[in-house]
């Protein structure tokens, strides 16, 4: 992790490698806890934990044995109204219960007047909610004592207000919050096909836009190919598949340029067994190898 991304917050927990993992979803809390698979960290889902239960105490079980990473979507950063006072309070109590190393959620908004959506919706990358995201990042991070990576959303359509494009509104907020910045490849693709734009140029625009010192992990799913408006295809990000050839190509782009980052294979519906999970990651893993930049080991759990 690079050492720009902690000037102003404590770090938690054990360093997580630059190398993959997993994110890890409660039918296979109970495989890993008794198997312990040679994977290098997890990252869960901060709702999911944030009541007390078995799903807690798996999660107690599974971060005395491997580095943690918490990926959040309900701080909605990009509301009109702040975070949730309730919601925060109850993500840093999670946090100080199992010490996570990244903390992450993304640039989008969910809440509405106590009222949060079962999605991640798209807001205009204008001024003035460049100004509101700045506010609400720095009022997360000032609750929780720690820094949060945001990370870019997939999107379906271009908000026709927008003055910046993501990669800009991402870098103004990491310089003026000291936020990191979470690049989702699988999103970037998925967001660049559905807007009519080439993947590979959106990737070069984004890496040289958000400097490389503010982007403190990656991840990469799979997504769906629907049908759309009748004249084009629609990529919907369902996390449902293996990530495809395209946006494998893309990571490999990125990590020549970035060097090694902690990378998350991510995967929420259709779960398959485990075992694919790590050949995936196993395909990071290699492709890292492969430019020179790590040597992405894979570490077993002791």
């Amino acid at each position: 992790m690079n050492s720009a991304l902690h000037q102003h917050f404590a770090s938690g927990g054990r360093s997580i490698p630059a190398s993959t993992g997993i994110g890890l979803r409660p039918p296979h809390h109970a495989w890993v806890i008794e198997r312990r698979p040679p994977v290098s960290w997890f990252e869960v889902h901060a709702e999911n934990f944030m009541t007390h239960g078995v799903l807690v105490d798996e999660l107690d079980s599974i971060a005395l044995k491997y580095p943690l990473s918490l990926h959040c979507v309900g701080l909605s950063v990009g509301s009109v109204a702040p975070p949730e006072k309730t919601h925060l309070h109850r993500l840093r109590e999670l946090v100080a219960r199992c010490n996570p190393d990244l903390i992450s959620d993304h640039l989008a908004w969910n809440a509405v007047d106590g009222m949060h959506l079962p999605d991640l919706l798209p807001l205009p990358y204008t001024e003035e909610a460049l100004q509101v995201v700045i506010r609400n990042v720095h009022y997360a991070q000032d609750v929780l004592r720690r820094q949060i990576l945001l990370e870019n959303p997939s999107r379906y359509t271009n908000l026709a207000h927008s003055t910046l494009s993501e990669a800009e509104f991402l870098a103004e907020v990491a310089l003026q919050t000291g936020c990191g910045v979470l690049l989702d490849v699988n999103n970037l693709y998925v967001s660049a096909r559905n807007q009519d734009s080439d993947p590979n140029r959106a990737l070069t625009h984004f890496l040289g836009t958000v400097s490389a010192q503010c982007i403190g992990e990656i991840h990469l799913a799979g997504h769906t190919i629907a049908e759309g408006d009748g004249t084009r295809e629609l990529l919907v990000d369902d996390h449902g598949s293996r990530v495809c050839p395209d946006v494998w190509g893309l990571y490999g782009e990125a990590v020549a340029i970035l060097g090694p980052v902690p990378t998350v294979i991510e995967w929420d519906n259709r779960i398959p067994i485990f075992s694919v999970l790590e050949e995936e990651a196993s395909i990071a893993d290699s492709l890292m190898t492969a430019l020179g930049v790590g040597e992405a080991a894979r570490v077993v759990a002791a």
